[in-house]
Formats: C-alpha cells, sequence, structure tokens
C-alpha cells in the first residue's frame, strides 16, 4: 500500500471515529494525528490534551500549546499525577504501564464522550517491550496510525507534505525514560536531567541528546554523531554540575535503557 493509500485510510478511520480528544505530547507522531483529525473531521470537532507532569520536559509546553493553537483546536494541559502510583516511582519494567495508565484515566472523564486517540504507529507496535501500548489498549484507545499502517517515516514525509513544523522534530520521551530502570523516580531526579538536558542545548548544537541517569551520580551523555564529536570539558562540566559527577559521553541510541531488560531477568539499573 502506497502513502497516498494509508493516508486514505488514516483519513476514513478517523472520519468514522468522530469527535476526538488526541493525547498530544508534542511530538512528530501526536502532531500528525492531530492535524490529520482536524483535517478529517474540522477544528470544532477535535481536542488536544497535552498531560503535565514533572516528567514532561521544560521547553516541550510551549511548543505544544503554539502548535495547538495554530490548528484552531481546543487545547486542554491537565496535571497527570503518575507519583501517586508506587509503580512508576519504583521504575521497573512497567513502568510505561503506570505512566499510560494514568495518562488514560485522565483523559477519559475530561473527553466528555470523545474518543481518546494515541500516535501509536506502525513501527511502535513491533518495536518489542512496549507495556504503555498496552496500558492505553486496555483503556479503549483508539490507534488511528498504526489502523491505517504508518511508520515514523510515513508520518515524517506526510508532515513535510502538509508544511507541518514537527515534520523532523527529533523523538523526545519522557524523562523518566532516561532514568535506569530500578533507579526510583522522582521529581528532583527527573528535573536534573532536564536541566541536564538543557545545560547541554546551550553549549552545543544537537539533534539528539539524552542525559542517562544510572544511578549514584553517574550518567551517560548520549548524542547524535555531530554533537558527539563535539563534546569538550566544558559540556561534561555543565552535566556534572546538575548532580551528576560521573559522567561519559556515548552515541545516541534510541530506548538503550531497555537493553538491560530480559524477560528471565529481575530488572537491574
Amino acid at each position: 500500500m502506497e502513502l497516498d493509500d494509508r493516508l486514505s485510510a488514516l483519513d476514513a478511520g478517523l472520519r468514522a471515529a468522530g469527535p476526538l480528544l488526541v493525547a498530544f505530547s508534542g511530538g512528530a507522531d501526536s502532531a500528525f494525528l492531530l492535524a490529520a483529525a482536524v483535517r478529517a473531521l474540522g477544528a470544532d470537532a477535535v481536542w488536544a490534551a497535552t498531560a503535565v507532569s514533572p516528567s514532561l520536559a521544560a521547553s516541550e509546553l510551549p511548543a505544544a500549546r503554539a502548535f495547538a493553537e495554530g490548528l484552531g483546536v481546543r487545547h486542554l494541559t491537565p496535571g497527570t499525577d503518575e507519583m501517586s502510583r508506587p509503580g512508576y516511582v519504583a521504575n521497573g519494567a512497567d513502568r510505561c504501564f503506570h505512566c499510560k495508565a494514568t495518562l488514560l484515566d485522565t483523559l477519559r472523564p475530561l473527553a466528555q464522550g470523545r474518543a481518546v486517540a494515541t500516535g501509536t504507529n506502525a513501527d511502535d507496535a513491533v518495536a518489542g517491550f512496549r507495556p504503555g501500548i498496552a496500558a492505553a489498549a486496555q483503556r479503549g484507545a483508539l490507534t488511528p496510525l498504526l489502523d491505517a499502517g504508518l511508520t515514523k517515516a510515513d508520518v515524517r514525509e506526510a508532515s513535510r507534505r502538509w508544511g507541518l513544523e514537527t515534520a523532523d522534530k527529533p523523538a523526545m520521551a519522557c524523562l523518566a525514560s532516561r532514568i535506569a530502570y530500578g533507579v526510583q523516580v522522582t521529581p528532583t531526579a527527573l528535573a536534573r536531567v532536564d536541566r541536564a538536558e538543557q545545560a547541554v542545548r546551550e553549549r552545543l548544537t544537537v539533534v539528539d541528546v539524552r542525559v542517562r541517569d544510572l544511578g549514584q551520580g553517574r550518567a551517560r551523555l548520549e548524542l547524535d554523531p555531530a554533537a558527539l564529536a563535539a563534546v569538550d570539558d566544558d559540556v561534561l562540566a555543565a552535566v556534572r554540575a546538575e548532580g551528576f559527577p560521573d559522567v561519559v559521553a556515548a552515541a545516541f541510541r534510541s530506548g538503550s535503557m531497555n537493553a538491560a531488560l530480559r524477560d528471565d531477568a529481575p530488572v537491574r539499573p
């Protein structure tokens, strides 16, 4: 099936879904879904909701708000309390399940009868360990991109066609994904990671940056190749200043924290 066919399937699916609340993180997938929903249903029938919690990088909310406003949709910014879930704080292999469960449990009452949709794409469904997808499915969330067979590459190509500024936006997973499994998630730890990454951005031109909190003051600074080649003592000192006295630089690898997981072994940081 060609991209045009998949886009037609997406449009048909959205029209069939009717009025919609899009779980809108501000990333490329949910931004594209939001734009597609507006095309299919009209701005009055579509709401966007960006969850606000310590796991959201400070720079993400203003950009999400501006994007939603540009489409003319109502933009909700509910607070989510992941920290109230012991399973989330404990940061085991199922952390994303607790995060997504909290999100959907928060959004469903706000939807006022609308279906709730996430930006899960076709690549996500075959990417291996994704407990958050299971939590959303249990709560009846729609996955229009997945249902239409749209991959991440499709989303980016279609976003370019439509002139969306998010077309080439780097992936920006929640801040909790930076903390090694088994190391407790706390507001302090999330804020420390956010500040450290911002400090790196202020010193380097970066595409991808992650400060991986490995526990006990250890961190791995992951960067795209060009930025990694430009790392110097000033950059590493900036990360150390945010509470990571032991930091090493390495190549960026999406989902690198999941490499420590094995189905037959306990989770270790």
